[in-house]
């Protein structure tokens, strides 16, 4: 959860060296304007609910196969559980309008992580601030005491300081119930937040990762019934060249490997990201219960080189399957972006794993099988095609010459990607040509180049194309770039330089007809 005041608020310096990619547009009220700490506000007491208002969700920009709400403004997701057959989602939102303020969790639900059903919003903020990003497990054999099965949520009360709090539900997640005795950890400033739980065997008891905002680093928790927490140990490595990031949203995961088991530490950073404001990186290495120990490798390593998938956390209660969802959107221009009655959206959910590469450990990020149940049969495309409401577009490259790809509209807009056989790297534009992208300075990015990852001779990459974004990932899944566009419609037509790439396309039915 990116804490606006804490950007704004940095020695002129660091302003200097940031703002133009942070961007610190607190609202109509002024670059230095934080409706925490600036306007005070109480407890939101009846916040609208998502029913009416655009339900339809047609609007121009609107995406078909990525979750939004019905109306208002949303950033990180939060609280992702698996219970009784339901995906939750919860998520960062303002109830009251389509800009950052009011922070509460909003609450989507699915039985297939495609298609979502909007709730009512399960939290909003009280006497400790605002509620910030955190997450939530299911206590099954209730160490809290608030019953079996019980889901506890751990999020953070923001307000002029960062503390941890918990909730509880003991009906489904339909409402919850905030501990008598918040918060639960403590703390004096604010650089202490989005806590991720989890349940370690071997040492029977409870995790924390939470970030260090501008402060840098992870620090660990542990505690045997989730209310009373004790310091474990602290996790920071330096990156060169990358002196002053704010660190968020982590997430602490192990994966087995073919008898190797190997944790990796998800986090978020803004600004700091591959090119411009937000990004998510990291570590591969160990954890012993206490501490996480980073392999030593050439850190960051991203898990998306596009501008668009942040604060992206996985799952809790879906077994040895780790399923991630992103904030499709980048606080360096997430307040410009020229949607409403709603703004942001998520990205489609992503199973990683863990591959050993030749470059050493590597995380893979592919769409969840789970696509299949709204796509259409596979079709050759050579040209102009039927694009539908959304579609996955799919070309095989041989990698013995470069190869220029071309997605255009009838509005002569195209999104251009490029693969560099010799250099094994792919790279994508996003600028005027795009599509609208005057909005914010930040939005035109000349070039965003990731490593293909692949050590054979030739690739297959992976377009999930929908109204506002374009999703690239390898077959592999080694290799993602996510980004928005703008475009005045839906692009319909694909060119490619070398005749020897083969491509097919499938329409992906709209989650929300």
């Amino acid at each position: 959860m990116s804490y606006l005041k804490n950007i704004c608020s940095l020695p002129m310096v660091a302003v200097l060296m940031t703002a133009a990619i942070v961007g610190c547009s607190g609202g109509d009220d002024g670059p230095d304007y934080n409706p925490l700490i600036d306007d005070p506000q109480p407890p939101v007491e009846k916040p609208d609910e998502p029913s009416g208002g655009s339900s339809e969700r047609t609007e121009q920009y609107r995406p078909q196969i990525h979750f939004t709400p019905a109306r208002n403004w949303m950033n990180d997701p939060n609280g992702m559980v698996y219970a009784d057959g339901q995906y939750h989602l919860f998520y960062q939102y303002n109830p009251q309008g389509n800009d950052w303020g009011n922070m509460s969790w909003g609450h989507a639900i699915s039985k297939d992580l495609m298609h979502w059903s909007e709730q009512a919003v399960a939290m909003t903020r009280d006497e400790l601030g605002d509620i910030f990003s955190g997450s939530a497990v299911i206590d099954k054999d209730n160490t809290a005491g608030f019953g079996a099965n019980a889901m506890i949520a751990l999020y953070t009360s923001a307000s002029n300081v960062q503390q941890q709090s918990l909730a509880y539900s003991t009906d489904g997640g339909k409402n919850f119930t905030k501990y008598s005795a918040n918060p639960v950890i403590k703390n004096n400033d604010d650089n202490l937040r989005d806590p991720k739980v989890f349940w370690h065997a071997e040492s029977k008891k409870w995790v924390m990762a939470l970030a260090k905002g501008w402060k840098m680093g992870v620090e660990l928790y542990g505690s045997t019934d989730l209310k009373n927490w004790q310091h474990l140990s602290t996790f920071f490595k330096a990156l060169p060249g990358r002196p002053s990031l704010q660190w968020e949203c982590p997430d602490l995961m192990p994966f087995e490997v073919n008898g190797t088991k190997k944790w990796v530490l998800l986090v978020s950073v803004n600004p700091g990201g591959p090119l411009v404001g937000s990004g998510t990186m990291y570590f591969v290495g160990d954890f012993d219960g206490t501490t996480f120990t980073a392999d030593e490798r050439n850190y960051p390593l991203w898990m998306d080189y596009g501008m668009d998938n942040y604060a992206g956390v996985t799952w809790s209660n879906t077994g040895d399957r780790k399923v991630l969802i992103g904030w499709m959107n980048n606080w360096s221009y997430a307040g410009a972006v020229p949607c409403s009655p709603w703004r942001s959206a998520m990205t489609l959910p992503r199973e990683l794993n863990l591959i050993n590469t030749a470059e050493g450990w590597l995380l893979s990020s592919k769409v969840v099988k789970e696509i299949d149940q709204i796509a259409e049969s596979w079709q050759t495309v050579n040209g102009t095609f039927d694009a539908g409401d959304a579609y996955h577009l799919q070309i095989s490259i041989p990698l013995d010459k470069n190869v220029d790809i071309s997605l255009a509209n009838s509005a002569d807009e195209h999104f251009d990607l490029s693969v560099n056989a010799n250099g094994r790297t792919l790279s994508v534009k996003r600028n005027a040509a795009t599509g609208q992208a005057g909005f914010n300075g930040s939005f035109s990015i000349p070039s965003m180049q990731a490593p293909l990852n692949t050590e054979g001779n030739s690739v297959t990459i992976d377009l999930y194309v929908d109204q506002s974004s374009v999703e690239v990932l390898t077959e592999n899944g080694l290799t993602s770039i996510t980004n928005l566009v703008f475009p005045k419609s839906i692009y319909n037509q694909l060119s490619i330089s070398n005749s020897d790439c083969k491509a097919q396309v499938r329409k992906l039915k709209s989650i929300w007809k």
